[in-house]
């Protein structure tokens, strides 16, 4: 049975239409789920273009390097250029610079290769500190957000007049509690999906700078001269 002051309160003030949601920002989700809706956003642009970024840089190494290899045999060093330079990627721009570079030397290509390699990684590594810090505070804003619906569910029951002070309409409860589940799963939701992603893309970098490395050895035997295979014992300057 209803206590007496409750019974007494909804006879007087019959309830009202529960305007709670409103107070929140946006009905049935509040500020912070439409908050969390921008960042997981920006996170998913970010995943997309590097994920495009890096499947157009990273090519067969291999080949490229064969094809070069190939054209430098018959002493035609500007076809060797021009296959450069119509090859995307970090590989294809450590090659270039080695040939161009050929007449200073072996110390002299290494210098180049090495400062090469020091600009070509943080085009790899572009926006990828951004996506693991939306996932360490994609959780954060999900907090947040939750704290915000609860903090709705208690002003509920503060009292507004209609129900009496300690009481709260079902439905104002429940749209406070929904907005909290809504923020707490949307933003654990985006930091997984970042988290997974960020570990996949380092991943990507991590074989295209391998690829770096090992490209960078053969054209250093290309650029001086050497242009037996890849393992094939060079010829010291």
């Amino acid at each position: 049975m209803l206590p007496g002051p409750l019974l007494a309160a909804i006879a007087t003030n019959p309830p009202a239409s529960p305007a709670f949601s409103t107070e929140a920002g946006a009905p049935g989700f509040g500020v912070m789920f439409w908050v969390l809706v921008l960042v997981g956003s920006a996170a998913m642009v970010v995943v997309i273009e590097r994920l495009l970024y890096l499947h157009r840089v990273q090519i067969d190494s291999a080949q490229f390097l064969a094809g070069v290899r190939n054209v430098i045999r018959r002493d035609n060093v500007i076809e060797a250029l021009s296959i450069c330079d119509a090859t995307p990627g970090p590989v294809a721009r450590l090659v270039k610079a080695a040939i161009l570079n050929r007449d200073g030397g072996r110390e002299r290509i290494d210098e180049v290769i090495e400062e090469i390699g020091q600009s070509e990684v943080p085009r790899l590594e572009h926006n990828l500190p951004l996506l693991a810090t939306i996932a360490q505070v994609a959780p954060l804003l999900g907090l947040m957000g939750t704290l915000f619906g609860f903090g709705g569910v208690f002003r509920g029951l503060r009292g507004d007049g209609s129900w009496g002070a300690g009481y709260a309409a079902p439905a104002q409860m429940f749209d406070g509690l929904m907005q909290a589940l809504y923020a707490a799963a949307v933003g654990i939701g985006i930091a997984a999906f970042c988290y997974a992603a960020y570990n996949y893309l380092v991943h990507r970098v991590n074989l295209i700078v391998m690829d770096m490395e090992k490209a960078s050895r053969d054209a250093v035997r290309l650029a001086l001269g050497d242009a037996g295979a890849p393992g094939d014992p060079g010829r010291n300057p």
